[in-house]
């Protein structure tokens, strides 16, 4: 069994009481003091998330919009510096390689942020892809940390330790901004569906940087939060999470990302021809949004029944939502079976599935 990679927190998270399990192969916080209190923290105040696993690339070059615009499906060309844009990146089967963020910092400098369990396989794609394109990818996940903080006082938590004014950077963009003494790419996004700020530092400024927020916000109400917090709060917001509700298996579309797939950007792009097919055709599944009514939480890997009993899908996601109290969570089936009656079975209990339209709780994220 290979050793766990650590973020530069590590030590700080032990000492803070979090328990530390394997994810993606990280050795990274599940919770500190309970999920549940961490999960009402970042809905009610702010919560603070090491999240340094994630990988970063940049792509640096004369053609590095041409290139990633080729990459991704979403439009790269309406990126100007200082933008931040949200695209899933799929297979020439429209399948998802993964989701991810093109940061745009000038011209012939963009960066991307991808997901901690992806890094090795995004980057082999990324490069590949790059052949043939005058760009140059340079993987800097080792040398940034990243913290975020979310939630309705974060913005003013973090505005507390800087000059910069924060109130001036929009959702979905980004500004240098030095914090706590501390230089950082402050980032208007989070995966919480909150407001917030992600904070990319130099990995080794993380424990200066993550104390003098705790001690910043220890009078607004911010409290450490793991990953189960993450996760919760992700479903709630009904963001997907890649190998759940995308997959290589599960296109944009078919995850209801249609609004990230640009087919008529005026840039072919890889996937683009199975994501015309599949618009054209119609999907033969589809990703639904779902609550029960009863607290008894539905694991991913569930069936789901149709209205006869037959299994028309899985669910890919499930827990309990900390603020509605009740199982929620999100599940493949096929299109066909989406506009019947549905139902799971727990432990021989049956429980009927209420399809809904996320987010399942009113966020208070900031416009565009």
């Amino acid at each position: 069994m290979s050793e766990l990679k650590r973020t530069p927190l590590r030590d700080f998270h032990a000492a803070h009481g979090g328990r530390l399990v394997d994810f993606a192969g990280w050795e990274m916080p599940v919770q500190y003091r309970s999920i549940l209190e961490e999960h009402k923290a970042v809905r009610r105040t702010a919560g603070l998330f090491d999240v340094s696993h994630m990988g970063e690339v940049d792509v640096r070059g004369p053609e590095a919009a041409k290139f990633l615009n080729h990459l991704v499906t979403n439009d790269v060309a309406k990126l100007f510096p200082g933008r931040v844009l949200y695209s899933p990146m799929c297979y020439p089967s429209g399948g998802v390689v993964d989701d991810l963020l093109v940061y745009m910092r000038g011209a012939e400098d963009y960066f991307l942020c991808i997901n901690a369990g992806n890094i090795a396989k995004d980057l082999a794609w990324i490069r590949e892809c790059a052949v043939g394109f005058n760009v140059t990818i340079t993987d800097r996940s080792d040398d940034y940390a990243l913290l975020a903080v979310q939630g309705p006082r974060a913005a003013e938590i973090v505005q507390s330790l800087t000059g910069a004014k924060l109130g001036l950077v929009k959702y979905y963009h980004f500004a240098e901004a030095t914090v706590a003494g501390v230089h950082c790419i402050a980032s208007r996004t989070g995966y919480t569906g909150e407001d917030g700020f992600e904070l990319y530092h130099a990995a080794s400024e993380a424990v200066a940087l993550a104390t003098a927020l705790l001690e910043a916000g220890a009078s607004r109400g911010l409290e450490l939060a793991g990953l189960g917090a993450r996760d919760s709060l992700r479903l709630e917001a009904g963001y997907p999470l890649y190998g759940h509700e995308i997959t290589q298996d599960i296109s944009p579309l078919t995850a209801g990302l249609g609004w990230t797939v640009k087919l008529d950007k005026g840039a072919d792009f890889i996937g683009r021809a199975a994501l015309v097919a599949e618009k054209q055709n119609g999907a033969a599944n589809k990703i639904v949004f779902f609550k029960t009514g009863d607290r008894r939480i539905v694991r991913a890997d569930t069936p789901v029944l149709g209205a006869d009993g037959v299994t028309v899908g899985r669910v890919v996601s499930g827990t309990l939502s900390p603020i509605l109290n009740e199982a929620i969570g999100s599940a493949l089936v096929t299109t066909s079976a989406a506009a019947q009656p549905l139902a799971v079975d727990i432990r021989g209990t049956k429980l009927n599935l209420h399809l809904v339209k996320p987010p399942f709780v009113e966020l208070k994220k900031p416009t565009a």
